[in-house]
């Protein structure tokens, strides 16, 4: 039988491609993840093997490697406050030495494209993974890209909305730094051929599509391919990374702490200095994808609403993961829930397509000037608002994100439990749920909040009037809608 290959990152953006890729290659694929269930109604779940394990955990990241043949690590810390350098330095030595003592034959690390000495803190944080397992006794290939062009990528919906929604724009200098973006589906094929890449070769190469373009040509090229009039950009020279990270956190779905080191990295000309993996994975046929191609296959794949994963894919940074206690007292704190029921004569089945379809463009059916005031707010707060949206206009897994909430469980026509991720003194759930009694449909609901401290239960009881015009209307939107 042969040996498994692991990826790590298996919930992101790239992770989650790259599996299904494998496995068609014929792979036998294990994923190493921090919550399993994340994984569950992925369409390939059932033909991988699934482990729990967590980077900075050695004996378990020991355990995930054991008897693998080539781990792939696609972990990256994006947010994560002043401390994240060094985690992604633990975690990445943990890891390396782990893939040493289970004999693993490959690592592959996809990291960023640096050209400059004077890297953004994110970019250095990469440089700084890649040596440490180019230093280890496993072999390794790192790939170093810059912006990847692909649909749900967090760079391609930064470029997109910003392109979209001002046709005008002052902006900062970094939108006159060259950068060579690739094609996802480039990145991909790369990926995948690097487990097969002879064992001597322990090193970096450079990865980016044919086209080397400023952030302002890729926006005008955006527009062109996505048939939108041409762009006036007009550069400033002041605009702080901090600025530019909350500018953009509130013109484009992608929250200010996951744009800040996007925008950080913008300021370091990201141009590729070889092409050596040519040699190694040679170029298809017909070459490698351009900008303006690579944005017309994403848009489509938008259109098409086959978005195989998000940038919110992965967990957002600072957002609880904490799963809803099951026990009144948990924690020996108070929960406060706001329960409601309406019994109707719509069809179950009827209710759960609204149900689950709640959400992004159909919004959520009750008073939505407070649901876009409450997004405002949580963006300015630099959290993540509304307008992540979703990644299916009507299905939905564990994991899946609807605006500033996360799928933390679904039972389909049954229950859908929503985790919030915006900015809370404490913890939030919505619980949306169908059943049948006595012959009619029966819909309930649950808003469920677990204060952090008295700024919790200050922020619960001034909101208790809002939550009765919110939470009181939804089940009655729902059923109407529904029928």
């Amino acid at each position: 039988m042969t040996r498994p290959t692991l990826v790590t990152g298996a919930t992101g953006y790239i992770g989650g491609r790259l599996v299904p890729e494998l496995l068609d290659a014929g792979h036998r694929v294990r994923c190493m993840v921090r919550s399993p269930a994340r994984l569950r109604d992925l369409p390939w779940a059932g033909s991988t093997e699934i482990v729990a394990a967590d980077t900075l955990d050695a004996a378990a990241t020991r355990a995930a490697l054991d008897g693998v043949d080539v781990a792939y690590y696609l972990i990256h810390t994006m947010g994560g406050g002043r401390g994240f350098a060094d985690a992604d330095r633990r975690a990445a030595r943990v890891f390396a030495a782990a893939a040493e003592a289970a004999g693993v034959r490959r690592i592959v690390y996809l990291g960023g494209l640096t050209g400059d000495e004077n890297l953004s803190p994110h970019l250095r944080s990469r440089a700084e993974v890649a040596e440490i397992f180019l230093g280890c006794r496993v072999p390794a290939v790192v790939l170093r890209a810059a912006v990847i062009i692909g649909s749900g990528s967090a760079s391609f919906e930064m470029l997109r909305h910003l392109t979209e929604r001002l046709p005008v724009m002052t902006t900062p200098r970094w939108v006159r730094s060259r950068t060579q973006p690739i094609a996802v589906g480039d990145v991909l094929r790369y990926l995948r051929a690097c487990a097969s890449i002879p064992e001597e070769v322990n090193r970096a190469f450079d990865v980016g599509g044919p086209d080397v373009l400023t952030y302002a040509d890729m926006m005008r090229g955006y527009a062109a391919a996505a048939g939108l009039p041409p762009r006036f950009i007009i550069p400033v020279p002041l605009l702080s990374p901090w600025l530019s990270s909350h500018w953009v956190g509130l013109v484009t779905p992608v929250p200010a702490t996951i744009a800040r080191p996007l925008v950080e990295s913008l300021r370091n000309e990201a141009v590729c200095r070889e092409h050596d993996i040519a040699a190694l994975v040679p170029d298809p046929p017909e070459g490698l994808i351009g900008f303006r191609r690579a944005v017309a296959l994403a848009l489509r794949k938008i259109k098409e609403a086959d978005v195989a994963t998000r940038w919110s894919s992965a967990s957002t940074p600072g957002a609880p993961s904490d799963p809803l206690p099951t026990d009144p007292d948990w924690a020996g704190g108070s929960l406060y829930i706001d329960r409601r029921t309406l019994a109707c004569d719509v069809p179950p089945g009827a209710l759960w397509k609204v149900i689950e379809g709640i959400g992004g463009g159909n919004g959520w059916y009750s008073l939505p000037v407070a649901w876009r005031a409450r997004g405002v707010l949580d963006r300015i707060a630099g959290g993540v608002g509304l307008r992540r949206g979703r990644r299916d206009p009507g299905r939905l897994r564990v994991g899946d994100s609807i605006d500033f909430w996360r799928v933390e469980e679904i039972e389909s026509g049954r229950l859908l439990r929503l985790r919030a991720e915006m900015r809370l003194p404490g913890l939030a759930w919505l619980e949306l749920a169908v059943r049948q009694e006595d012959g009619r449909t029966v819909y309930e609901q649950r808003a469920i909040f677990y204060p952090h401290g008295l700024l919790g239960h200050l922020y619960w009881w001034t909101l208790v009037p809002f939550h009765r015009l919110i939470f009181g209307r939804l089940p009655k939107n729902l059923v109407t809608a529904a029928s």
